[in-house]
């Protein structure tokens, strides 16, 4: 067993018992763990207001290899992001999110991975009412690169020909792109992806924001939400995207 001190963010809180509850934090040196932080729902002393979702500070945890479960000593929470927890909105968008970082992150190092989720939630919480849908799909696409799941947007992701920039090409979640004519035609399942799109999800990899209208970000989601299921290690159902892409409350 052994102490490490690192940053980190509460991506998922359950009460444990009586007193307690488990967590699963995003951390910077150790990826994402399993903790439980026993007498949090009884006393304030050890952890204060720090164990609520999304909450980003100092953890300590007992690590035991070979465990899933580990054991969290102390939480300085240095910033509780409470807009997210103010707006609707905002709160399905950023549950969409580390529910996607729970999927693809384990118990590995991956701190740029880390500051993009941080990062990631801080534009989620400081977005305006009407730029939250743009401006998380562009925090999404970011993490999507991060992971390993880029896709190739200017080269056929099958043959690698050069997709002229103006044009409409078709895109596959199974290729993980857009393809080039020839290739299309062996990729039944393929979608059209207009020149106009394919150039707003290039701008938000770059970490740029593109002006989006509701009714393209509606699209956008949706294409997200099939390339997400297409490379997702698992077949479990995104029930916090799907919230989040409905958009009803």
């Amino acid at each position: 067993m052994s102490l490490i001190t690192t940053d980190a963010i509460v991506l998922h809180v359950v009460p444990y018992l009586e007193s307690s509850r488990i967590l699963r934090l995003a951390t910077r040196e150790a990826g994402v763990l399993s903790v439980v932080a026993r007498g949090a729902r009884s006393s304030k002393k050890r952890f204060g207001s720090g164990v609520d979702l999304f909450a980003e500070g100092q953890a300590q945890i007992q690590v035991k290899p070979g465990r899933d479960l580990h054991a969290l000593t102390a939480f300085d929470v240095t910033r509780s992001r409470v807009g997210l927890a103010a707006d609707l909105g905002r709160f399905t968008a950023a549950s969409a999110l580390v529910e996607c970082v729970m999927r693809v992150v384990h118990d590995e190092a991956a701190p740029r991975v880390y500051l993009g989720v941080a990062a990631g939630l801080d534009t989620i919480a400081e977005a305006a009412e009407g730029d939250t849908v743009a401006l998380t799909l562009g925090v999404f696409w970011r993490l999507v690169s991060e992971v390993g799941f880029m896709p190739s947007l200017d080269r056929c992701a099958e043959c690698q020909a050069e997709i002229p920039i103006e044009a409409d090409a078709r895109f596959s979640h199974v290729s993980g792109g857009v393809l080039c004519p020839l290739c299309a035609k062996m990729a039944p399942a393929s979608r059209r992806l207009p020149a106009a799109a394919r150039a707003v999800i290039a701008a938000w990899i770059r970490g740029d924001q593109p002006n989006v209208e509701p009714a393209d970000c509606r699209a956008h989601q949706r294409l997200l939400r099939e390339f997400l299921t297409q490379h997702l290690p698992d077949s479990r159902d995104l029930r916090a995207f799907g919230v989040w892409e409905q958009g009803r409350w």
